[in-house]
């Protein structure tokens, strides 16, 4: 499902502007979603920004925000506590009933996962929270700032480096996260929880889970996320959160809007096109079980949520021509790692066409061209490249174009 972007500003707990991004996918979304990131993090984090992509694409909105004093958002990160963490996610919820509509699910990371149990009570809207990495107390930030805590009671702050960045740390903070009391809120939260740790998170411990779980009643559920690092570093760890939140918040999120459902039935023997009537030229495409967008760019009128046209053409040929190339491939024992290939749609003129010089039919005016790069990749020799390129002439969808084509068009009655 296609999405787009919106850059927002709301005023945050200490009274700053923040900072907040919001991925919207085309039509209605199915639900909003509220998205917590890590200490002394920013929204564009990647495993933020990985999981709420994932998210749109599934018909979810999520908006993430920098937290006072971070990324781009105005404030003093030194006045900042957990207690104001705390609140700028009210703040954000707010922000979102008030424009839009209130969140129904509660994403935290890290010390996000810690803010949004404290917030959770305070968005009533909100049937579902889930947690990644997540301490079960607030206290547990105070490890990363080690031999500098003593420092910070006798001085009443200090310099500490946080990932690579210095960050003002002051009493107050210590004394803050200190007289939190996260667990009784988990035992209250009246929510479905998710909880998703890695065992060998270095960070976080293990155990931080199992208080969580512990505390939380039912309907909750965990995660193990295996190998993975605390920051979801890597691509598959953070699409792997998404796929499975998104399939366990659709237990609780009630029916899809009717934006997201086929507008007819679809057909399994055919392609089905037809209008929404959102925007000028949004169109629904079913094929089969899968249901896709079409439109137009915004400079001539469409919504630009989807491919257009030509786009879904050229996509026919590129992906035709990719599989064609893989099947040859390990048929043959060809050691192809990847093949990429790139198509694009032009419209030149006859004489300037060498192809067309032996071909029948008009020998004047314009001719589509579908311009086709194609990109191998691994340790082949020149016979093999050679031969895969032959191969990519021989995708059926190459054929077809190629043919002289009869469109034979009725009309349902």
């Amino acid at each position: 499902m296609s999405q787009r972007i919106e850059r927002v500003e709301f005023e945050g707990g200490l009274g700053a502007k923040l900072a907040g991004r919001l991925e919207l996918p085309s039509g209605k979304p199915r639900a909003f979603a509220l998205f917590a990131h890590c200490f002394t993090c920013s929204k564009d984090v990647f495993a933020a920004s990985r999981i709420a992509s994932r998210l749109c694409a599934q018909g979810i909105a999520v908006l993430r925000f920098d937290f006072t004093g971070l990324g781009q958002s105005d404030g003093d990160f030194a006045n900042t506590d957990f207690s104001s963490n705390v609140g700028d996610l009210v703040r954000a919820a707010n922000f979102l009933r008030d424009k839009y509509e209130a969140p129904k699910i509660l994403i935290g990371h890290s010390l996000g996962g810690a803010a949004v149990l404290a917030a959770a009570g305070d968005v009533p809207e909100a049937t579902a929270v889930a947690t990644i990495g997540a301490p079960a107390d607030a206290a547990h930030v105070a490890d990363n700032f080690g031999a500098h805590v003593e420092t910070i009671e006798a001085d009443g702050e200090a310099e500490v480096e946080l990932a690579g960045r210095t960050f003002r740390i002051r009493k107050s903070f210590l004394d803050d996260i200190r007289s939190q009391e996260i667990t009784p809120r988990i035992a209250q939260l009246k929510k479905a929880l998710i909880v998703f740790h890695a065992p060998r998170d270095a960070t976080v411990g293990i155990e931080n889970a199992e208080k969580i779980f512990v505390s939380a009643r039912h309907p909750k559920s965990f995660v193990s996320l295996d190998d993975a690092d605390h920051l979801l570093t890597q691509r598959t760890d953070a699409a792997y959160v998404a796929d499975v939140l998104s399939a366990w918040a659709t237990r609780y999120l009630g029916e899809a809007p009717e934006d997201n459902k086929p507008i007819v039935r679809a057909d399994p023997d055919r392609v089905t096109v037809v209008e929404t009537r959102n925007g000028k030229f949004q169109n629904q495409v079913l094929a089969g079980r899968h249901m896709l967008t079409a439109d137009e760019p915004e400079n001539v009128g469409g919504m630009d949520t989807g491919p257009t046209p030509y786009q879904f053409l050229n996509a026919a040929l590129g992906t035709c021509t990719a599989m064609t190339m893989r099947l040859y491939a390990e048929r043959k024992a060809i050691p192809m790692e990847r093949v990429i290939v790139r198509v694009g749609h032009d419209r030149i003129h006859i004489d300037d066409c060498e192809e067309c010089a032996a071909t029948d039919g008009d020998t004047k005016g314009q001719v589509d061209v579908l311009q086709r790069e194609i990109e191998i990749r691994g340790d082949l020799d020149d016979a093999q490249r050679k031969k895969l390129m032959e191969i990519a002439d021989k995708c059926p969808v190459h054929r077809t174009l190629e043919n002289k084509m009869v469109i034979r068009t009725s009309q349902k009655t």
